[in-house]
């Protein structure tokens, strides 16, 4: 075998607007999942003085615990347990990442679904000794039904085989069979150990027999998955700006962040719900007139026509509008305590919108393995994902999920006490295979409105 390279140190670097990638790892418990997630934070050196202090001085391969950097709750550190959801942000001279290393157990399957929520990708961690688990069965379905286009499939502890081909030969067939069933994307298998750091950074002597990539290697180079060429534009309103001062009396732009497409000066655009045509005479990007801008990038439109807008209005490519509608259907994970219940008033915030809506119906939700549907439950209880079926007061433009991760996404909030009930993603079922949605995107927290 040549002899390894850093890819921390070696090769070329890239100009500052490297990619960022958002990754998810999950895992079934004591698979390794908070040590594979430290192993690539240390190795990476992307550690400060504070954070390798607590974990210890390194004794040869073992002698630190690489889980004390992400399991960051005290109470985790007590139960050894991954309980919320550790989002680390690293670097490497190729790419930029955001990581969230999610819980392995079964009820906080809402923290899963939140982590994986803007994943581009999901490594899917199993111990080679105990192969496809029911856990792992679960969050191959929760990739599947968020549609995350990139998977990798983490064979941990291949130390523990004595770094044996045929066990992980056997582990990748089967878990390809669940990906091609789920209709995910081909999964690409990596064996390693995660405590001992073969092949997560660097490649393994000790695994001379696999010629893929490393973990990270594989990591830096999956192409990124943007939105699909010629994605209709789609721009929620966030703020009304109005000056009125000595320079800028006729000024009134309308400020937001562009969800999908590309907005042009000349452009013909329709504002819903109200339905009004006008032109985009002029786009400010932190102050500085451009003639385009895309998503995701936060502009400021101004538009030919004293049309009237407002915050929560969409502003959309003329023709490409999507349908207004007051029923919605859609797959939502409930997130809270409370269950959902047929006949419940929510609120429905659907990027810089909130309307009052009912839960009107409930038709299914998935059972315990994520693979299979029980019809008409009479609620849904913290950590189901299920169908719902939601009227609302007032018409809304949402688009299919498959189509839109921002606009075919919501959530649904207490009227009450103003805090989250379930995450949403509009569109038809069903709720796994390839007909599933294909990400879970909260809304972005916005301003309050101006005029």
């Amino acid at each position: 075998m040549t002899t390894p390279t850093n890819p921390l140190t070696d090769g070329p670097r890239l100009p500052t607007d490297t990619t960022l990638l958002r990754f998810a790892l999950a895992g079934s418990v004591d698979d390794g999942k908070s040590t594979l997630a430290g192993r690539l934070l240390y190795d990476s050196k992307c550690l400060l003085t504070d954070q390798l202090a607590a974990i210890g001085q390194p004794s040869g391969a073992t002698g630190m615990d690489l889980a004390l950097l992400t399991d960051g709750l005290r109470a985790e550190r007590e139960q050894g347990i991954t309980i919320d959801v550790a989002h680390r942000y690293f670097a490497t001279p190729r790419r930029r990442f955001v990581m969230a290393d999610t819980p392995g157990h079964v009820e906080y399957t809402r923290n899963t679904v939140t982590g994986a929520s803007t994943a581009d990708l999901m490594v899917i961690l199993v111990d080679v000794r105990n192969g496809v688990v029911e856990q792992s069965r679960r969050h191959a379905a929760v990739a599947a039904l968020m549609r995350i286009p990139h998977v990798v499939l983490a064979v941990n502890k291949m130390d523990l085989v004595d770094y044996g081909e045929p066990a992980f030969t056997a582990v990748a067939r089967e878990f390809r069979a669940l990906a091609r069933g789920l209709g995910l994307p081909e999964p690409t298998a990596i064996p390693m150990s995660a405590l001992r750091g073969d092949q997560v950074v660097t490649p393994s002597d000790r695994l001379a027999w696999y010629d893929g990539p490393t973990l990270l290697h594989h990591l830096e180079s999956v192409p990124p998955t943007g939105e699909p060429a010629g994605a209709a534009a789609r721009f929620p309103v966030q703020y009304v700006i109005r000056p009125r001062t000595a320079a800028h009396p006729d000024y009134r732009g309308f400020a937001g962040r562009i969800a999908a497409g590309t907005l042009r000066v000349g452009d013909r655009v329709t504002v819903l719900p109200s339905g009004s045509a006008t032109t985009v005479t002029g786009i400010d990007a932190l102050g500085v007139p451009v003639r385009q801008a895309s998503s995701p990038q936060s502009v400021t439109l101004l538009l030919a026509d004293s049309v009237d807008v407002a915050r929560g209005d969409l502003i959309v490519a003329a023709g490409q509008a999507p349908p207004l509608t007051r029923t919605v259907e859609a797959t939502v994970c409930h997130l809270h305590e409370r269950p959902l219940r047929r006949g419940d008033r929510v609120l429905l915030k659907h990027t810089t919108r909130t309307v009052r809506a009912l839960v009107a119906d409930i038709p299914s939700r998935l059972g315990p393995s994520l693979l299979d549907e029980e019809p008409a439950p009479d609620r849904l209880a913290v950590n189901d994902i299920g169908r719902v079926v939601l009227s609302t007061a007032e018409p809304l433009a949402l688009d299919a999920y498959r189509d839109s991760r921002r606009t075919g996404s919501f959530l649904l909030i207490d009227p009450g006490d103003g805090s989250t009930l379930a995450a949403g993603m509009a569109g038809p079922g069903p709720m796994s295979g390839t007909g599933a949605p294909s990400a879970l995107t909260a809304p972005d927290d916005q301003e309050e409105e101006g005029q």
